[in-house]
């Protein structure tokens, strides 16, 4: 770090009060099976209670071989630990994804390329790890401390307080048993809103799928993915927008360099807050560095909004580009190139 004067990566299986300061964490040597599979989620989730907040398990696991459909279970909830590797002995059978088939390649493709397009949203869960210790993993008793279903759940968990992750964890299953706490709760892959009182929903769970919700007035960040995450810091980014009853919904970005030590500190970085109202969507710069220069928000889907829009104005221009779902109530507006580091406004008429 003093030599190059750039972030270090450590990576440690040994442990110390503080290490999540200077550290990632990997769970140990875990075995190829459906037990350690579901058992991760709770070592994450300890881990990320203990201050250690870049912390993943070895994906398809470590000791022993794995199979094809566990393999994918586990793409799938690897996609969404702080920390993703796909790691194993050099005895056992390999488990790169090119290995299998091709219905397994696309559904780990897709897992991937999910965890890509979210990875300003993750980074953004890391400052606020950084800097006021907040959980990137999160279990749902800490969102949710009066709900007395959300103490014992250690099968599902949140990334900060905006994404509910429920991954299949049994061999052979194609539907899974989701808690939904209670409000309104959004597909991330389509939008369906689904209004739960604190109760278990049976969702569609096939081979290519991992259930993703947005809960409800939160706004998030992401990109478009590509083969590496530099090439997708340079794409355009777009918004996911879930707005609550009263149709409000808030959301941040923290962006910098990527490498730079201190950007916090030294104040060196972006940060934007998307607030949105009355049916439009606001950002808000509250810091500029430079570093957004040059990239654009490509488009938006609004999740929640209750009826067709008669048009779509970005910065009071009329946008053509735009459709709307009846049955999901969801607005998705495509073709924009608004600048990310100056004010925006995108609003809908009802």
């Amino acid at each position: 770090m003093k030599i190059r004067g750039k972030r270090p990566f450590v990576l440690s299986r040994s442990s110390y009060p503080s290490i999540g300061r200077f550290s990632g964490v990997w769970t140990g040597d875990v075995r190829s099976d459906w037990e350690q599979l579901r058992y991760s989620i709770p070592a994450v989730l300890q881990f990320s209670l203990f201050g250690v907040p870049l912390v993943g398990a070895d994906i398809c696991g470590f000791e022993g071989n794995t199979t094809e459909e566990l393999c994918v279970r586990w793409m799938q909830l690897g996609a969404f630990y702080p920390f993703m590797r796909n790691h194993n002995d050099k005895p056992n059978a390999p488990q790169e994804p090119y290995i299998f088939g091709k219905k397994a390649q696309a559904a780990m493709r897709s897992a991937l390329n999910l965890r890509y397009s979210l990875l300003p949203f993750l980074y953004t869960l890391f400052h606020h790890a950084h800097t006021s210790a907040d959980t990137v993993a999160r279990p749902l008793f800490m969102e949710f401390p009066a709900d007395s279903n959300s103490q014992t759940i250690d099968r599902q968990f949140l990334w900060g307080s905006s994404l509910l992750i429920s991954p299949v964890l049994e061999q052979g299953a194609v539907e899974l048993a989701a808690y939904l706490p209670p409000g309104t709760w959004y597909s991330l892959h389509n939008g369906q809103p689904f209004y739960s009182k604190g109760q278990y929903l049976l969702l569609p769970a096939p081979l290519d799928t991992i259930n993703v919700h947005v809960r409800e007035g939160h706004i998030i960040p992401q990109q478009e993915p590509a083969l590496t995450t530099t090439a997708s810091r340079r794409n355009p980014f777009f918004l996911t927008v879930a707005l609550s009853a009263g149709g409000w919904a808030w959301g941040d970005l923290f962006w910098d360099d990527g490498d730079s030590l201190d950007t916090f500190e030294m104040e060196n970085h972006c940060y934007i807050v998307f607030i949105a109202g009355q049916s439009q969507v606001v950002s808000d710069p509250l810091r500029l560095n430079g570093a957004l220069d040059g990239l654009v928000l490509g488009g938006l889907q609004v999740f929640g909004v209750p009826s067709p829009p008669l048009y779509v104005l970005a910065n009071g221009d009329k946008v053509r580009d735009f459709t709307y779902r009846s049955d999901t109530k969801v607005l998705t507006v495509t073709s924009l190139a608004l600048p990310m580091s100056k004010v925006f406004t995108v609003q809908w008429l009802l």
